[in-house]
């Protein structure tokens, strides 16, 4: 079965950075770096401002703006009866922001979705989103966006990514939910989600996304796994622009583990997931709610040497005339990860009608060494015309793409 690798390789950007939050301890070791400041002369703060600016001003959208905002933030520490200038108030703000590099360590587990906007192209051509798995300082992971364009015979063009990033506006939070908005001016790989609840604090790991209709109405949702340092959870994401953004945590008896994928639509009026929550074995869940789900049923389990060891899924369910065709992966020998695929009844996503008995990537000898060796691994792929576009992550380092003819797949799948 012939399959394409398109050579197209997306790499962590070492330059591509946020200014979060620096949190330097406690209440009194904050006044101190407030009182220094403060206790600058005119010229000193000035020389010292400039400098900062010159640093920073050119890596960041609306630096000084951000510098205000932190000041502000830190009201309750000011001493009182004594003002502040300006110039001084965003030093202070510039002290108790960090930059962070997202990039520095990894760009992995891509998923791939149509883009909202299909305005402004030829008639064989489409746009489409990649979403990806950032990883930085301290393995802290955030999800970022690239955009490109794919034309009827698959060929790919990818946009120019902007030097800048941006965190969104948080509009409200509470511990189990919040929503973000993004400037409406920003450029797609300028928006990073990067972690707000305490769920999530240590990373956004492996989002699935899914582009989901209902009677005409089409929303975007994405299920993630959440860790804070020492567990994981299940977050799902919505949002029908890439501008606005929900996210609230899952409940229910069987989110567990990691890699659920939410089916793109109802099936007999249920909401339908892929999940695995043994490290082993794929599962299939139904329900009444999108966000919660008590009950799981077994739906495969390893059978050929290259999946022995796990099996899992590569996203979200393709619907095709033949049935669901589901992309998964499997661990074999010495921790190899590959990708395969099977397919499931249209109308009984339940029973398995056919599966490969061969892997359908492989990591090659360019692709075997990274941060986690011998691994490809997608979190999501479309069909485009007659060909499955698979985007899969090079070894938890870089990001590349594969091509299948899908008529073809769904022969191979016994």
């Amino acid at each position: 079965m012939a399959i394409r690798k398109t050579g197209i390789v997306l790499k962590p950007d070492m330059t591509k950075s946020i200014l979060k939050n620096l949190e330097p301890g406690n209440k009194e070791r904050i006044n101190k770096i407030i009182d220094r400041v403060i206790s600058l002369t005119e010229e000193d703060s000035i020389n010292e401002y400039e400098a900062v600016k010159k640093l920073y001003i050119i890596r960041h959208k609306n630096t000084e703006h951000k510098f205000i905002n932190r000041f502000t933030e830190l009201i309750d520490y000011l001493p009182q009866g004594i003002e502040i200038s300006s110039l001084k108030q965003k030093l202070i703000g510039s002290y108790f922001l960090s930059e962070y590099t997202l990039e520095c360590a990894a760009l992995f587990n891509p998923s791939m979705i149509w883009h909202p906007n299909q305005s402004g192209l030829r008639n064989n051509e489409k746009r489409f989103i990649i979403s990806l798995r950032a990883t930085g300082e301290g393995h802290i992971s955030s999800l970022v966006f690239k955009t490109g364009i794919i034309d009827s015979e698959s060929k790919i063009i990818m946009a120019d990514d902007s030097h800048f990033c941006e965190m969104p506006r948080i509009k409200s939070f509470d511990e189990n939910q919040y929503e973000a908005e993004f400037d409406n001016q920003s450029n797609m790989s300028e928006r990073v989600m990067f972690p707000q609840m305490p769920a999530e604090s240590n990373g956004i790991e492996d989002a699935r996304f899914v582009l989901f209709e209902e009677n005409g109405w089409k929303n975007y949702y994405a299920t993630y796994t959440a860790y804070d340092g020492h567990n994981i959870s299940t977050q799902l994401l919505k949002t029908e622009d890439f501008l606005n953004f929900t996210v609230k945590k899952m409940t229910g008896n069987e989110i567990k583990n990691k890699g659920m994928a939410l089916f793109p639509r109802k099936v007999n009026g249920k909401y339908v997931m892929l999940s695995r929550q043994d490290n082993e074995n794929n599962f299939i869940m139904y329900s009444d709610r999108v966000d919660n789900w008590e009950s799981k049923e077994l739906l495969m389990e390893p059978k050929y040497p290259w999946e022995f060891f796990q099996i899992g899924n590569c996203g979200s369910p393709i619907e095709t005339e033949k049935g669901w065709l589901c992309l998964s992966h499997g661990v074999g020998a010495a921790r190899r990860y590959t990708i395969g695929a099977f397919l499931l009844d249209k109308d009984n996503p339940s029973k398995v009608i056919g599966r490969t008995k061969y892997p359908l990537l492989e990591p090659d000898e360019n692709e075997r060494n990274g941060y986690v060796p011998n691994v490809v691994y997608s979190c999501g792929a479309v069909q485009n015309e007659n060909d499955l576009v698979i985007p899969y992550a090079m070894s938890d380092y870089a990001s590349s793409f594969a091509i299948i003819d899908i008529n073809e797949l769904l022969e191979k799948c016994e």
